[in-house]
């Protein structure tokens, strides 16, 4: 990893220092694990994933990857915290599940393999970054014409300071302290505009919902918190 990444090294560190919890259902990524079915649905809602070779941007300790796995795609999952992968990688191993996993950025995978993906996903990624614009512009020429582009990232409202920092953070303890950073934060206005710029044309966007009564997460018309967002590449 050189000092010209898209990457904050501290978040490198912060997240690498947890890696060892990451696959912990009731631990400090529990939302995680609550939420990627949702995930799922929503990108097999746009996307055919059995056979389908799928790039997971930021995939961490491999809990989306997996679940792409599971629903017959090849994937690769890549992230610069080499702490996470190595978890990544041994939970695959252990439950014999068969993808691959690199240590790249998505701006030096895609001079590597342009159009080179069915799907590429890049989920809580974006508001970690120092430039998501870019990782936006790499991930439109990670996937190859006629294929499918997922973000999921924050809004920067302040009900989503409210209860994704607030609430979640401080209150429910759902994730740990100091995960998120409310100017980090994208708008879906914003986020269109980079993917629009980058030639993606948006097919879809959801949020998710959270129930503190029943504890279970839905997708949702409310796009103020957290939300999803599908993109096509045009056809040649």
């Amino acid at each position: 990893m050189t000092s010209t990444e898209n990457v904050h090294e501290h978040e490198i560190r912060k997240f690498g220092a947890l890696a060892d919890r990451w696959w912990d259902p009731d631990g400090e990524f529990k939302t995680l694990h609550a939420v990627n079915p949702l995930r799922i649905q929503f990108i097999r809602s746009f996307a055919e994933l059995p056979g389908k070779r799928v790039v997971d941007v930021g995939c961490g300790g491999g809990i989306l990857s997996e679940g792409l796995a599971r629903a017959g795609a090849h994937v690769i999952g890549i992230d610069l915290a080499e702490e996470l992968l190595e978890v990544a990688k041994t939970h695959a191993t252990q439950n014999g599940i068969e993808l691959d996993y690199r240590q790249i950025s998505a701006e030096a995978l895609a001079e590597e393999e342009p159009g080179g993906f069915d799907v590429v996903t890049c989920m809580e990624m974006l508001e970690h970054v120092p430039e998501p614009a870019s990782v936006v512009r790499a991930c439109a020429k990670l996937v190859k014409p006629g294929g499918r582009v997922f973000f999921s990232t924050l809004n920067r409202k302040l009900k989503a300071y409210l209860l994704a920092i607030v609430g979640a953070e401080y209150l429910l303890n759902m994730i740990p302290k100091g995960t998120h950073d409310y100017a980090t934060f994208i708008k879906p206005s914003e986020l269109s505009r980079w993917a629009r710029e980058s030639g993606l044309e948006l097919v879809g966007m959801e949020g998710i919902a959270y129930n503190p009564i029943t504890r279970q997460f839905s997708l949702s018309r409310d796009l103020d918190v957290n939300y999803l967002a599908a993109f096509s590449s045009p056809e040649d």
